[in-house]
């Protein structure tokens, strides 16, 4: 009778909105005003109330989702091929199962699905309503108040501070008043400039919590960066702080806000958190965002958004050099994020998350945010370097504060592991159970050393393979059969509903296996994105024109005799640097506004610290000579435009370019001879002057031999 009782409990939530009680369950918790910088005094008192009727299914009370829980939700499975092959085959039942299990809903959905890969148009979960922001924060505080959401791993060791699910409960409504108090409304875009921090992932969940669209962007990018992303956006609202600290210097955020507003006719307010404290440069357009939350309400009403809502968008760089505003949605975004969370790092209920990537990145967005907290567990923020004070600064955080998942990036890795295992071995890292890898392919060494010495071949090693675009992993070992196989340096097996395809140069796919060509997906999934922002055209010219009835990745892959997948790179003319794509159009066109500059191209090559290296090619007007200051000038410039991690590594000066007798410039010379490759140059014939290729050898040659004695010199 108890069984059964549970059941239809279960059973209630999928019923007609009267029964949702949307009650809060704070009991006996104070407000709390938790600001960037770090506590301040308690304010009101909330006085004790009745805990309200729990909405979520009792199958997954936890939120999370193992493997044989997914079994026991399709009963005809007995395996995780079976599991697999249903989530192909039968996409609406796999998904609306989750979907209904998973989150919390205002009102049912009527359709699963309304997607066509041949036109670009998809919609998940139609009718349905719900909010983001219950689904992170709401039930987990109903729950249980004082479980810890947030840690937030300060730039200096050992001053870390926890946030509780009830606290940032507190936060987020606090932030959405204020925000709704300066004109924000459902649909307004809200740029946030900030660092990993409390109040950071407060802003984004109010934004969730009011229906506004949140575009988060990297606290690196420059000053007209920012500003090209505020204006595409349309931002009505830019959240900063004063000042950022990273690696033990300040980073001047605010003042790179002020710059940058000034080209942003749409920004009506700037709030603005405390960081540092320091004095910096003003606008009157400035509101203290510590002092506005301090007068707000720690309750807000959550919007009743519809499915397929905008939830966010992020920029990410694309081959035209113009950032793209990829775009996804509520319901979809979610259920996948949270997904995958739970599948690909077996993170159970008290696990405490290691994902070390910023916010302003996707990375940040699945699985620092929105895939944790949906799954109710805790979740680090990571403001500092893996270097500072020293090379051991991911191994003493993982064992003071007992990480159970480290989520990080193959550049890191590689950096540490030049850095050596006594830096790893003195620390205690037993709770550790998975290590993951994102943001680029790993090498083979890199994936050992990181199974060896930091996982003590004891951990689940798991390299993931997804994309902005994605919403979430769609590659990975796991989640797979028990006691399968890992292999190093691929991410192996696809998700439940991802049916990756290779495709040939002529568009026709490679059926079996052993075949190398262009990775696509070829079923559509929850978590993929909707649009890019203001230009659907784009979009489809983008991802779906390439290949049709295919979603197209632009990167390239094998898929081998055993049927695992395994990413070769980068197809289109996007560099993937330290994780972060970076298109190769948008550092020409800043080299370009150097007034020596008559012409460039940059490409990517292969580095052994970064994954890829930048290599720009430049021609200078005449009347210009190549020296130290003129590159010194380049990179700087870059830099201004950019941002640091987008200067070459590479400035070779030609007298010419490489093209064809139509004008195109022939990239696959300037690939091999960056990749020193010189020997193997393919076919010249169709450039219009095939002499430029021996004087762009020979300039290769020289900077090789200068940077070998430079390094020579240095013994």
């Amino acid at each position: 009778m108890a069984n059964l009782l549970k059941i239809s409990l279960g059973i209630a939530k999928y019923l007609p909105t009267p029964l949702f009680d949307p009650r809060p369950a704070l009991m006996g918790i104070r407000y709390i005003h938790f600001t960037i910088q770090g506590r301040q005094s308690d304010t009101n008192q909330v006085g004790s109330k009745p805990e309200p009727f729990t909405m979520d299914s009792p199958v997954l009370r936890n939120f999370n989702c193992s493997l044989p829980e997914l079994r026991h939700l399709f009963p005809g499975c007995s395996s995780h091929e079976e599991l697999y092959n249903l989530s192909i085959n039968q996409t609406d039942l796999f998904w609306g199962t989750l979907a209904r299990l998973r989150l919390r809903w205002n009102r049912d959905f009527q359709q699963v699905s309304d997607c066509n890969m041949e036109t670009g148009s998809f919609r998940w979960f139609l009718g349905g309503q719900l909010n983001v922001s219950v689904n992170c924060v709401d039930r987990h505080k109903e729950k249980d108040p004082s479980r810890v959401a947030l840690i937030w791993e300060k730039d200096e060791p050992g001053q870390e501070e926890r946030v509780t699910y009830g606290e940032l409960y507190t936060l987020m409504n606090q932030v959405s008043n204020v925000l709704k108090s300066q004109g924000v409304q459902k649909g307004d875009r809200v740029a946030i400039y900030m660092p990993p921090c409390p109040l950071a992932v407060a802003s984004m969940l109010a934004c969730a919590r009011i229906g506004a669209v949140h575009s988060v962007v990297f606290a690196g990018f420059s000053a007209e960066a920012l500003a090209s992303r505020i204006n595409d956006a349309e931002a009505k609202i830019v959240i900063t702080a004063d000042q950022g600290v990273r690696g033990g210097k300040l980073i001047e955020l605010k003042k790179t806000v002020v710059t940058a507003v000034e080209k942003c006719p749409t920004v009506q307010t700037i709030l603005v958190a405390k960081r540092t404290g320091n004095p910096v440069v003003s606008s009157p357009l400035d509101i203290d965002l510590d002092e506005a939350m301090v007068k707000e309400s720690g309750e807000c009403e959550p919007a009743v958004l519809d499915s397929e809502d905008l939830l966010f968008m992020l920029y990410t760089s694309g081959s035209t050099g113009n950032p793209k505003g990829i775009v996804h949605s509520q319901a979809g975004y979610l259920l996948y994020a949270s997904l995958t969370h739970s599948l690909v790092f077996d993170c159970k209920e008290g696990d405490i998350f290691g994902c070390v990537a910023d916010i302003g990145w996707i990375t940040g967005h699945s699985y620092v945010v929105y895939g944790p907290l949906a799954n109710g567990v805790t979740t680090l923020l990571f403001e500092s370097t893996p270097t500072y004070p020293n090379p051991g600064r991911y191994w003493e955080t993982v064992q003071r504060l007992k990480i159970n998942q480290l989520y990080a990036a193959p550049t890191a890795i590689r950096l540490l592991l030049k850095y050596g295992d006594e830096h790893v071995e003195k620390y205690d890292l037993s709770s550790l159970r998975t290590l993951g890898s994102v943001g680029e392919p790993i090498n083979v060494e890199a994936w050992h050393w990181y199974n060896k010495v930091v996982g003590k071949e004891k951990c689940v090693v798991v390299d993931t393979w997804w994309q902005t675009e994605t919403g979430g992993i769609c590659i990975s070992p796991t989640p797979s059969a028990p006691g399968s196989e890992i292999r190093p340096g691929m991410p192996m097996r696809p998700m439940y509903g991802i049916w990756p395809a290779i495709l040939g140069e002529k568009g026709e796919e490679l059926k079996g296996n052993d075949v190398t060509g262009a990775l696509c997906l070829k079923k559509p999934w929850p978590g993929m994105a909707r649009t890019i922002y203001g230009t659907h055209s784009r979009f489809l010219e983008t991802y779906y024109r390439p290949f049709n009835g295919f979603y197209f990745t632009g990167d390239g892959a094998v898929r081998h005799s055993d049927g695992y997948y395994q990413i070769t790179g980068r197809m289109d003319d996007v560099i993937n640097v330290t994780g972060h794509r970076l298109g190769t159009a948008e550092v020409e066109n800043a080299l370009g506004q150097h007034p020596s500059v008559a012409e460039s191209a940059v490409v990517g090559y292969p580095c052994s610290d970064k994954g890829e290296g930048i290599y720009a090619y430049v021609t200078l007007k005449d009347g210009f000579v190549a020296d130290a200051k003129t590159e010194a000038e380049l990179r700087g410039i870059v830099r201004q435009k950019i941002a640091a991690y987008a200067i070459p590594d590479v400035i070779q000066i030609c007298s010419s370019l490489p093209k064809t007798r139509s004008g195109k410039i022939m990239r696959r010379i300037l690939r091999k001879v960056a990749a020193d490759e010189t020997d193997n140059l393919g076919d010249i014939s169709t450039l219009a002057d095939p002499a430029v290729v021996e004087d762009l050898v020979a300039r290769h040659r020289t900077l090789k031999s200068n940077h070998l004695n430079k390094a020579t010199s240095k013994l």
